[in-house]
């Protein structure tokens, strides 16, 4: 079995978030999906759990940050085409999400960030690996 990451964040309105990521064009994994959480499929062995808040607390002791004043966790995904990093950028901001800081264009790393409908932190890039400086 290939070993799979499960980002797990808490959120106030679980349909809103579920609707915000389906129109990024991220699927749902209706199998691991109640009232309580969803599975949102990122990628072959990438998901992420979106779990109420009363739910998200029976797994920490801690405190839930607000992720709209304070940084939990920057969450970067990648992808083919600088197109593709623009399209889920318009798609996030169409679907209620902000447009979080100025592109970052490295030539052969390009990136920009959304902040979703809870203030989580993403940055979506595409990298050319082939035109990576050479470091000192």
């Amino acid at each position: 079995m290939d070993t799979k990451i499960y980002i797990n964040l808490a959120v106030k309105d679980l349909k809103r978030a579920i609707s915000f990521f389906n129109e990024l064009g991220f699927s749902t994994n209706l199998k691991f999906t109640n009232e309580k959480g969803a599975c949102i499929v990122i990628g072959k062995n990438i998901n992420v759990m979106l779990l109420v808040e009363e739910f998200y607390k029976t797994f920490t002791d801690k405190q839930i940050c607000d992720s709209n004043t304070t940084s939990e966790v920057l969450i970067s995904i990648s992808v083919p085409t600088r197109e593709d990093v623009d399209g889920i950028i318009e798609k996030a901001v169409k679907a209620g999400g902000t447009d979080y800081r100025r592109t970052q264009d490295f030539e052969w790393m390009y990136q920009r960030t959304f902040l979703d409908l809870d203030g989580h932190h993403w940055e979506v890039f595409f990298m050319d690996e082939t035109q990576i400086p050479e470091q000192l």
